[in-house]
């Protein structure tokens, strides 16, 4: 008796293809997706886009039968010295772009801090502001994904988990990227994945490598992607998984591959599931 094939829901960054949403949509609907991660749109990000443009997105959206998988928000990626009510307010955005798009995932971050100042001296910061922005989520019916990301708080699994089984929310998920955890000296499966899986929602598909953190397609670089993929088919997950290849350069709040590279890393990661034995739909 054969096992039936296991799916999962392909999308990724479309600002990662082109400005152009047109364009971002047709590159991900060749690559076969039915659904795309939004971070920007005509070279605007999403917190900053107005209902007007909103509306068209959606619009262009709808046309094409594609439907938004998260709202992939700059929320946390600022110094924690910030009030409270700064991310607070930006968030609220957020939420206002994820009910007009239809989509119940946001991504966020933990925090930036000073060179000069020590981790764990801005832990109670840290789990304020998350707390504050998780009470948001819930009375908005979002879900938000915390992003593990180089010199933010929750950079490494330990305190990724600190914060999410300290602010304790329905919703606050994980959001999983392997090249990040590699960037900041982590063994992605090794050091986090049993720590993490109970909380894990969502995966970011990019991959890195010890020996210099460039990011290189999924499956290519010291991440662990085939051992983290096979272990989520084994454990039954049947979420999103998002291309972010970051192969042609990156900034502060985000990166850029263009549509070959794109390509180049789709079917990258196309193979790594087809070793698992994983499909895409």
């Amino acid at each position: 008796m054969s096992t039936p094939a296991v799916e999962w829901e392909l999308s990724g960054f479309g600002d990662e293809i082109d400005d152009d949403p047109k364009i971002q949509i047709a590159v991900m609907q060749a690559l076969g997706a039915k659904h795309i991660e939004v971070r920007s749109a005509w070279g605007t990000n999403i917190v900053d886009l107005d209902d007007a443009q909103l509306r068209e997105l959606k619009s262009l959206l709808d046309a094409a039968d594609m439907k938004v998988s998260a709202i992939a928000s700059p929320i946390g990626k600022v110094d924690v010295s910030l009030p409270v009510e700064h991310e607070v307010e930006r968030l609220r955005r957020a939420v206002n772009a994820a009910q007009v798009l239809e989509s119940r995932y946001i991504r966020i971050f933990s925090f930036y801090y000073g060179e000069d100042v020590a981790v764990e001296s801005i832990r109670e910061a840290v789990i304020e502001r998350m707390r504050a922005l998780a009470d948001v989520a819930e009375e908005s019916g979002v879900v938000l994904l915390h992003e593990n990301e180089k010199d933010i708080y929750g950079d490494i699994p330990e305190r990724v988990l600190d914060i999410i089984e300290t602010v304790a929310s329905p919703a606050l998920k994980v959001a999983w990227d392997a090249a990040n955890f590699v960037q900041v000296g982590v063994k992605p499966f090794e050091d986090g994945y049993a720590k993490l899986r109970p909380h894990l929602e969502y995966l970011q598909v990019k991959d890195a490598l010890f020996s210099n953190a460039h990011v290189v397609p999924a499956g290519e670089g010291d991440g662990d992607v085939l051992r983290t993929v096979e272990a989520l088919k084994a454990d039954g997950y049947t979420g999103f998984a998002s291309l972010e290849p970051h192969l042609a350069g990156a900034h502060g709040l985000g990166g850029f591959s263009g549509p070959t590279a794109f390509g180049i890393a789709a079917r990258a990661f196309a193979k790594v599931l087809n070793e698992a034995g994983v499909e895409t739909k």
